[in-house]
């Protein structure tokens, strides 16, 4: 029965939105009228339309998705049939958006369509990795624990993007802030103090020469270096389209002392959670390694995946292709060697997710704790040769007067 989202006003003349099910629109709108409401507009649940008020996802967010998959876990583990577990899903939940994609997802499934494929219809909200988890489930017969896993693995990566993100959160708003106030200081203060040394009938110091110069060119041409630096970034951001000059960039930034290796272990991190969880819900090797390879965003490494997942085709050894690609950290390669070797691949991988997230936490909170007080040493001696430049004058007449 397919899912219809509807707009309506009740007898006091409020508006009403909603999602039901019904056979037909007509139906829809009868069974409206039915609850005392006057149908406004009815219309076929698509992601298109259940996406409604904006958002930041075209879909479900991950933490929408983490949400929905263990709830449904949580429902199918108590013995509820699948239509049965949606429906109570929808119904509690308080989010339209959400509830029409889960009475969309319902509709089809009381169709006939399995799950998976009924998911399918939501690409944006049900990434494919997902429906070919839940795929593997149905067929396994663990749906549960397969949502259990997806939950599991969707909180994770959120978790891991929070971290980067808060470790990154300071150093940047620190960086904004003192530009912000040194260049306050070149165009507001500076001009007012300097201006008492231009009747001065001596040579002015370098220093503070130096810093007339600089406060008189952001004065004059800020504008002009505001606009070279915005068509700069888009010229950049031009550039990086093409892949083999993006390819490039990324390989680069894997050669940075300290940036290069938490964004190899980030990279690694999401890999190996991603195969984990397919390979721990049954889906096969090489279909889990193709369904991973997105998740690496750093493209030489995105190509060794790709590499590997050819080698391990034609028979040959994940780990070895690994290795020789050099772009994974030696740990998670031993890891999967062993995992291959004992025929627990699923739980050596784990294992290095948990080793590379580790790994990634303490870089993250080093790199925190060594940027806040670079930044805020930088502005210190930036000031310290601001006050240097006003001063140096004034010694120098206080040596002539004396």
């Amino acid at each position: 029965m397919p899912a219809f989202s509807f707009e309506a006003l009740d007898r006091d003349g409020a508006t009403q939105r909603g999602v039901l099910e019904a056979d037909t629109p007509r139906a829809a709108r009868a069974l409206l009228r039915e609850r005392g409401l006057a149908p406004l507009d009815v219309a076929a649940v698509s992601e298109a339309s259940a996406r409604g008020s904006f958002s930041w996802h075209r879909g479900l967010s991950p933490a929408q998705l983490a949400t929905l998959a263990r709830q449904l876990a949580t429902l199918i583990g108590a013995g509820l049939p699948i239509d049965e577990a949606l429906s109570a899903l929808a119904e509690q939940n308080d989010e339209p958006r959400v509830r029409a994609i889960v009475a969309s997802v319902r509709a089809r499934v009381l169709e006939g369509r399995t799950l998976a494929a009924a998911l399918g219809e939501f690409p944006d909200s049900f990434p494919e990795m997902f429906r070919a988890s839940v795929a593997a489930g149905e067929q396994s017969g663990h749906l549960d624990s397969v949502l259990e896993k997806l939950a599991d693995h969707a909180e994770s990566r959120e978790a891991l993007s929070r971290q980067v993100w808060a470790a990154l959160a300071y150093p940047v708003l620190l960086t904004i802030v003192s530009l912000l106030i040194v260049t306050g200081l070149l165009t507001w203060v500076v001009p007012k103090v300097v201006g008492v040394f231009e009747n001065m009938q001596q040579e002015l110091p370098l220093l503070t020469r130096i810093l007339i110069g600089t406060s008189a060119l952001i004065l004059d041409w800020g504008w002009l270096l505001a606009l070279v630096l915005i068509t700069a970034v888009f010229a950049i951001r031009w550039t990086l389209r093409n892949p083999e000059t993006r390819a490039r960039w990324h390989a680069w930034r894997l050669k940075l002392p300290l940036v290069g290796k938490l964004l190899r272990g980030a990279d690694t991190a999401r890999m190996t959670r991603t195969l984990a969880m397919l390979t721990a819900s049954g889906v096969p090797v090489l279909d889990a390694l193709r369904l991973a390879t997105p998740t690496v965003r750093n493209l030489p490494m995105q190509a060794a995946l790709r590499q590997a997942a050819a080698r391990v085709r034609e028979g040959g050894g994940f780990a070895r292709a690994l290795a020789d690609s050099g772009q994974f950290p030696p740990v998670t390669v031993r890891l999967i060697a062993s995992g291959e070797r004992t025929g627990k691949l699923d739980e050596m991988l784990e294992q290095a997710a948990r080793a590379q997230t580790r790994e990634v936490e303490g870089m993250l909170s080093t790199l925190s704790a060594v940027l806040g007080p670079a930044i805020i040493l930088g502005v210190g001696v930036m000031v310290l040769l601001i006050v240097l430049a006003i001063l140096l004058p004034i010694f120098q007449l206080n040596s002539l007067i004396a």
